[in-house]
């Protein structure tokens, strides 16, 4: 599904320039589930963009189900998010006043699909993380955290996208709480979706079946945890 060969990201600002990534290369497989993890300045947040298309490398190679997207337009790109990849962000992000519901059928709204075809879709991809549903009817902001992102992983999972990309999806929640949110993607991973988690918490890459290491730009080791999880 992923193969980065020797992607560089470089910012200049008026004294010099600055490399954040010098030259990552790894491949994820369809089905896979990784976590990339790194310290602060490790580089992940500038991969995470590239990988979700949110930006391009300075130089090297992103090739997405085959296709190379390092020098795609922000036009281009965009098309990428909208068909491949599923977003969930720490923050959850949201539509308070809005229903559990239509919270998940926004990006269908979008994509113009016709209003039964993405209620019935919505109502699956929750059903799917597991969220009761009693609470599709409530508004978000009544929500618990653990519960707000199982809404968040569903609004990712209702495009039908081809990755699941998580950016620190247990960031905002305690500790049992996340546990069930990292349950919900391990259930997920098994019904065949490719999941890349980043994260800086060792106990949450563990949940992942490989862990790719990051620091100072470089990807410093790979680690198979699938024995782990048998």
């Amino acid at each position: 599904m992923i193969q980065l060969d020797q992607i560089t990201k470089s910012y200049a600002n008026s004294s010099e320039e600055i490399k954040v990534l010098k030259g990552i290369s790894f491949k994820i497989e369809d089905g896979e589930f990784v976590a990339i993890m790194g310290p602060s300045g490790s580089g992940k947040s500038t991969l995470m963009h590239i990988l979700g298309a949110l930006d391009t490398p300075t130089s090297g190679k992103y090739l997405l189900d085959g296709r190379d997207i390092s020098s795609y337009s922000e036009k281009e790109l965009a098309s990428i998010r909208k068909e491949k990849i599923g977003f969930v962000f720490q923050a959850f992000n949201l539509l308070p006043r809005a229903t559990v519901l239509r919270n998940v059928t926004l990006p269908l709204i979008y994509m113009r699909v016709p209003k039964k075809e993405r209620e019935d879709r919505a109502r699956a991809a929750l059903q799917s993380t597991g969220l009761d549903e009693s609470r599709f009817d409530h508004l978000s902001n009544q929500l618990s955290g653990g519960q707000m992102q199982r809404v968040a992983i569903a609004r990712a999972l209702v495009t039908d996208p081809s990755l699941i990309l998580a950016d620190e999806p247990t960031g905002n929640l305690d500790t049992q709480t996340g546990e069930i949110v990292l349950d919900t993607f391990k259930k997920l991973n098994q019904k065949g979706h490719t999941i890349i988690l980043i994260t800086h918490e060792r106990d949450v890459g563990e949940h992942a079946n490989r862990i790719i290491h990051l620091r100072d730009g470089l990807v410093v080791k790979e680690e198979n945890l699938a024995y782990a999880h048998k």
